[in-house]
C-alpha cells in the first residue's frame, strides 16, 4: 500500500492507494509459446481459412478441421504430460484459441471445448477419472461436453431440473439440458443434476454417450458459430454408477464455477481472435479501397475507426493474457480477471466487427466477404461461458 495525500472539504487527509503494481502483475510469453502460436497461425492461414466460409454456410461439423487440430497436437493443450498433453497451461492454450478463431470461430470452439469439457474432471476427478477419460481427449479421439445450462436454468444453474436420484450403486438421472456445445458429437457429458432440491445443491456426473435412455433433442439453427452444433441432450431413466460422480454429492455448483472461472478464458481469447480477424481484413481492404482519388485508410473517418478497432483489440488481448497467467500461477485474483477479460474482449468484438461491416460499405453486408460472418459469431461471446451482466456482476462484488 502506498500513502498519499487526498482531500476532504479544505484540508488535505491521508488516503491509501490500492492495486499497486507487483511482480506478480507481470507476465511474460516464452519464446517457445511464441513459436507454437506462429505454427498455429500458419495451419489456421493456410489449412482453416479456406474451409471458414464453407463450414458457415453448411452449418456442419468439420471433422477435418478436428483431424487437423489432432495431428498436429493442438487438441492436447489443455493437458497435462502424464494424460498425453502439452502441459504447456492456460496461456499457451488460450493463444490458441485465439489464433484459430482469427479465421474461423467454429473451429476455435473444438479447442475452447477441449478444456470446457474435461476440466471438471482435471480439477475434481478421481485418478481413474482421469486415466479413462483424459488421455483420448488430448489425442482427439474423444471429445467431452459440458452439460450445466437448461431451458429454465442459464444464469441460475440452482434452478436446473435436471435430477439424479441414488439408486444402489447407481445414480438414475432425469431431465433436459440446452445451449450445449457439441450435442451429438461428444463421446461423453459433464453433466450436472439436482440431488438435494430442498437445499439447492446438485452433483456433477459423466455420462458417456452409449448410456440407455441418452438422446440428443432438437439442434439450434443459430446466428452465429455454426460450425460446432448445439442442442438439448435429453436424459431419460439414464443410470450411471458411482465411479461417474466428479467430486462431492452435492457439491456439484462449485465443481461447475471452479470450471468456468478458468473456462470463460476460452470465450474472451475467441472474442480477441475475432476482433483481430476482422480488423485485419478491414486494413487489408482500406488500403485498397479507392474513393474521392486515394484510399479510404486515408481518409480520417476510416483510419481513426481502424485505429480504435486496432487500440481495442490490443488492449483486450493484454487483460486476456495476464488473466491467464493469473489462472497458470493459481492466483486467488483470477475470478475477478477472467470476467474482466471476458467482458472487456467480448464487448470488443462485438463493437469492432461492426465496424469492420461499416469499413467496407456495402461489402461488409454480403456473405461474398467474411466480416459479416466476424459480426455474427462474436454476438455469443457476449452470450456464453456466462453473460456479461454476470461478468459484472463477479467484478462488482470482488469491489465491495
Amino acid at each position: 500500500m502506498v500513502q498519499g495525500a487526498g482531500v476532504s472539504g479544505n484540508l488535505l487527509a491521508p488516503i491509501t492507494v490500492v492495486g499497486v503494481q507487483t511482480m506478480s502483475d507481470v507476465y511474460s510469453v516464452p519464446q517457445e509459446f511464441l513459436d507454437f502460436r506462429d505454427t498455429i497461425r500458419q495451419i489456421a492461414t493456410e489449412r482453416i481459412a479456406p474451409r471458414a466460409a464453407e463450414i458457415d454456410a453448411t452449418a456442419e461439423y468439420p471433422w477435418d478441421v478436428r483431424r487437423l487440430l489432432a495431428e498436429n497436437d493442438i487438441l492436447s493443450l489443455p493437458f497435462e504430460p502424464e494424460y498425453g498433453g502439452t502441459g504447456t497451461g492456460t496461456l499457451m492454450l488460450q493463444m490458441g484459441v485465439e489464433e484459430i478463431a482469427r479465421v474461423c470461430a467454429s473451429s476455435a470452439l473444438m479447442l475452447m471445448v477441449q478444456e470446457l469439457g474435461t476440466l471438471p474432471i482435471q480439477l475434481f476427478g478421481t485418478d481413474e477419472q482421469k486415466q479413462r477419460f483424459l488421455p483420448k481427449c488430448a489425442s482427439g479421439e474423444w471429445s467431452p461436453a459440458f452439460a450445466l445450462s437448461e431451458p429454465e436454468a442459464g444464469s441460475d444453474p440452482g434452478a436446473m431440473r435436471t435430477t439424479a436420484v441414488e439408486d444402489g450403486d447407481e445414480w438414475v438421472i432425469n431431465g433436459t439440458k440446452n445451449w450445449i456445445t457439441n450435442v451429438g458429437i461428444a463421446d461423453f457429458y459433464v453433466v450436472f443434476a439436482t440431488t438435494d432440491r430442498a437445499n439447492r445443491r446438485s452433483t456433477a456426473f459423466v455420462v458417456e454417450k452409449d448410456r440407455s435412455g441418452l438422446s440428443v433433442g432438437k439442434l439450434e439453427h443459430k446466428l452465429g458459430i455454426k460450425g460446432s452444433p448445439t442442442g438439448s441432450p435429453v436424459f431419460e431413466d439414464v443410470r450411471v454408477p458411482k465411479e461417474n460422480v466428479l467430486g462431492e454429492p452435492g457439491r456439484g455448483l462449485g465443481v461447475a464455477l471452479g470450471t468456468l472461472e478458468r473456462t470463460r478464458l476460452g470465450a474472451a481469447a475467441q472474442a480477441v481472435g475475432i476482433a483481430q480477424g476482422a480488423t485485419d481484413y478491414a486494413r487489408h481492404y482500406a488500403s485498397e479501397r479507392i474513393t474521392f482519388g486515394k484510399p479510404i485508410n486515408e481518409h480520417q473517418g476510416i483510419s481513426f475507426k481502424l485505429a480504435d478497432m486496432e487500440t481495442g483489440t490490443a488492449a483486450a488481448r493484454e487483460l486476456l493474457y495476464k488473466a491467464c497467467a493469473l489462472a497458470d500461477r493459481g492466483d486467488k485474483l483470477l475470478g475477478k480477471y477472467s470476467s474482466m477479460a471476458k467482458l472487456f474482449a467480448s464487448d470488443n468484438a462485438m463493437r469492432v466487427t461492426v465496424d469492420a461491416v461499416q469499413v467496407l460499405g456495402g461489402y461488409g453486408y454480403v456473405t461474398e466477404y467474411p466480416v459479416e460472418r466476424y459480426m455474427r459469431d462474436a454476438k455469443i461471446t457476449q452470450i456464453y461461458e456466462g453473460t456479461n451482466e454476470i461478468q459484472r456482476l463477479v467484478i462488482a462484488r470482488t469491489m465491495r
